[in-house]
């Protein structure tokens, strides 16, 4: 949304400059002076006044001067703005779909050599790094599940199946989790998980919620209906019991067992609250997703990019996805089509075959 109102703001000699000098930069990998765009532009104009509008998208954070007095290279906004707004995919060349033809649909019954072969394709055809997801087995049995912390912002559930099958799925822990709470929700869905899917267990977890809520409800409101306590939440939520006087607790020594066991299934609980949002998040771990530079924390440090897409089952679900890693100036336009015509062979074979 805010790069289409960026976008909105460029008037139509800004935007043909813009664009001009970034699908030259992404041709080059060099900076663009005005003169090398003045010959390119529709509109006739001096290098000066290309130069004039160079300062103004500077101004705007769209490029960046990486020396005095040379041209400009679009920064990562600017890559992003284009790739938004501005990238003009070109059509699927004949020789990269004979060759991808050629990959996909082959005589292998194995998938997991199908996908290699595939691999290699993406890295011969576009002279970058690939990248391939091989289909969840979300409908297998668990046999272990653990989440290693990788740093304050990542974390990788590793998750092993009953067939042998081994995945990792890296995921945005919640805030303030720590390897000691990650260590405790692996042992507490380890204990859960014998024999069941990671759909069955979130459910298993999410129906001792709703019984912990009932427990703690009819307990806590025994207390109010005594005046000894009340509620306190926002917007009508149940979230702390204020206990009112404690000179009402000393005469009672079952109150005060039954605010002890409030208490208890308060942090009970806070914890399964806790251990289903982990499950929740390595249930539905990004597979697929585009990522310029440091949008992408995996490959940030190198300055790369990644296009990826995904690719489904006959049930028009996602299994997995292909993608291509390499430098941000890659060329967006040619290696999208690719990426996208590469997953749906895939989906389409992986959908005739049942697997997924």
């Amino acid at each position: 949304m805010a790069n289409r109102q960026l976008l909105d703001e460029l008037n139509e000699r800004s935007r043909e400059v813009f664009r001009k000098l970034v699908e030259a930069y992404l041709e080059t990998g060099e900076p663009i002076g005005s003169r090398t765009l003045t010959r390119t532009l529709t509109e006739k104009v001096s290098p000066a006044t290309v130069r004039n509008v160079m300062q103004d998208l500077e101004f705007m954070g769209l490029l960046s001067s990486p020396h005095v007095s040379a041209g400009r290279v679009p920064t990562q906004a600017g890559l992003r703005l284009f790739v938004d707004g501005l990238l003009e995919v070109s059509d699927l060349s004949d020789a990269d779909r004979e060759m991808i033809d050629s990959t996909v649909q082959s005589n292998t019954a194995d998938v997991t050599t199908l996908l290699d072969r595939v691999s290699s394709a993406l890295s011969g055809l576009t002279a970058g790094a690939s990248l391939v997801l091989t289909p969840k087995h979300d409908e297998a049995p668990i046999s272990h599940i653990e989440f290693v912390p990788l740093g304050p912002e990542r974390a990788l559930a590793v998750i092993v199946f009953s067939d042998g099958h081994v995945e990792n799925r890296l995921f945005q822990p919640p805030p303030g989790q720590t390897p000691s709470s990650m260590r405790e929700a692996g042992n507490f869905l380890n204990a859960m998980a014998e024999g069941r899917t990671l759909a069955e267990l979130r459910q298993a977890i999410e129906s001792q919620i709703a019984q912990h809520r009932q427990d703690l409800d009819a307990l806590a409101q025994q207390l109010i209906d005594l005046g000894v306590a009340l509620w306190m939440g926002e917007d009508g939520t149940h979230d702390r019991l204020i206990v009112r006087g404690r000179a009402n607790l000393i005469s009672s020594d079952e109150r005060a067992a039954d605010l002890e066991r409030i208490k208890s299934l308060f942090d009970d609980l806070e914890r399964k609250r806790d251990i289903a949002e982990f499950l929740q998040l390595a249930e539905n771990a990004e597979g697929v997703r585009i990522f310029i530079g440091s949008e992408n924390k995996l490959f940030s440090l190198s300055g790369s990019a990644l296009v990826v897409s995904p690719y489904m089952n006959a049930d028009r679900k996602i299994v997995g996805a292909v993608g291509v890693i390499g430098p941000t100036r890659l060329n967006y336009g040619r290696i999208v089509p690719i990426v996208n015509y590469t997953a749906q062979l895939v989906g389409k074979l992986i959908s005739d075959r049942g697997q997924g």
